[in-house]
């Protein structure tokens, strides 16, 4: 049976994610503290899959888990996975509202309740736990009165606390992505992928990124998210984490790539992996079939035979 290693204790976002996934499901779940120490765990081989938060609609990207990926490990993208996103206000049986002083979570879904904290709990103290699921588990062993974690209705169910409000974050249509990692392999296409770069830059340049995302545009490849972040070795030095449609083995997206790799002082590849969300890959599809006609093309060119 295949373990993966997921952001622990039990009650996560991250397991009601995974557990979206009927094969991961029925995986041994191997709870860990810190995003790091799960994807430290998988490159080590101590569990055989790790499943990450990777991005949030209203936050943003993760950043623990984009420079854990990107500057600490090898691991590849076996896939994504997107969910629906309820925050709760959970607190020990008895407590009131009125009675919460301190709130505890993980940063990230703390600063997706900013405003309800500001309009319910004005003044509230927050304090950062590793996981929402820590905070409750907290929470529910902690003998100081006052105290509520923000966090998901399963929390609540397995550490018997009571929700004080239900549906607290700031934007209704809230949902995080995350990321299932392992150390080798490549997903076959399946006609709805993602790839995940990383461009290291030679030289820091007017036109650098330009030059880059060119190679996309040229030939009509969708990029669904391109940031940059700093490189760890200096001030205004970066590299540029770049989504795209699109697998490693289709032809334009491999040429388009190759191309890519010719003209920056490195690329790190991050996977080739099933794309969660509704099928989009018509125009790259479009794209793919255009390439190969122009490639048959320029054979024959070279062959003397232009028509």
């Amino acid at each position: 049976m295949a373990r993966i290693g997921f952001l622990g204790p039990f009650g996560t976002f991250t397991e009601e994610a995974l557990l979206t996934q009927p094969d991961y499901a029925a995986a041994e779940l191997v709870p860990l503290t810190t995003i790091p120490d799960v994807l430290a765990a998988t490159a080590a081989g101590e569990v055989d899959l790790g499943f990450v938060p990777i991005e949030n609609s209203i936050e943003g990207t993760v950043n623990v888990t984009l420079d854990t990926l990107t500057f600490e490990t090898h691991l590849l993208v076996q896939r994504e996975v997107v969910i629906n996103v309820q925050l709760d206000l959970l607190a020990r049986p008895g407590t009131a509202l009125a009675d919460v002083h301190t709130v505890l979570s993980i940063p990230v879904a703390t600063a997706q309740v900013r405003g309800f904290l500001a309009r319910e709990l004005p003044g509230v103290r927050t304090e950062a736990a590793n996981s929402t699921a820590e905070a409750a588990e907290l929470v529910s062993k902690g003998h100081e009165p006052g105290w509520a974690a923000v966090g998901t209705a399963l929390a609540a169910e397995l550490y018997g606390l009571d929700i004080l409000a239900e549906d607290i974050e700031d934007h209704p249509d809230n949902q995080t992505r995350f990321l299932a990692v392992s150390r080798s392999g490549v997903p076959d296409p399946t006609g709805h992928d993602k790839t995940t770069i990383v461009c290291f830059q030679a030289v820091d340049r007017p036109g650098s990124l330009l030059a880059i995302l060119q190679e996309f545009a040229a030939r009509a490849i969708n990029l669904v998210k391109q940031e940059s972040t700093p490189t760890e070795k200096g001030l205004g030095d970066y590299c540029f984490i770049i989504d795209l449609e699109g697998h490693v083995a289709d032809e334009v997206v491999g040429d388009c790539l190759r191309e890519v790799k010719a003209k920056v002082a490195d690329v790190r590849f991050l996977g080739s992996y099933p794309a969660a969300g509704q099928e989009g890959e018509s125009r790259r599809r479009e794209a793919d079939a255009a390439w190969r006609s122009a490639d048959a093309w320029l054979a024959k060119v070279r062959e003397g035979r232009p028509r």
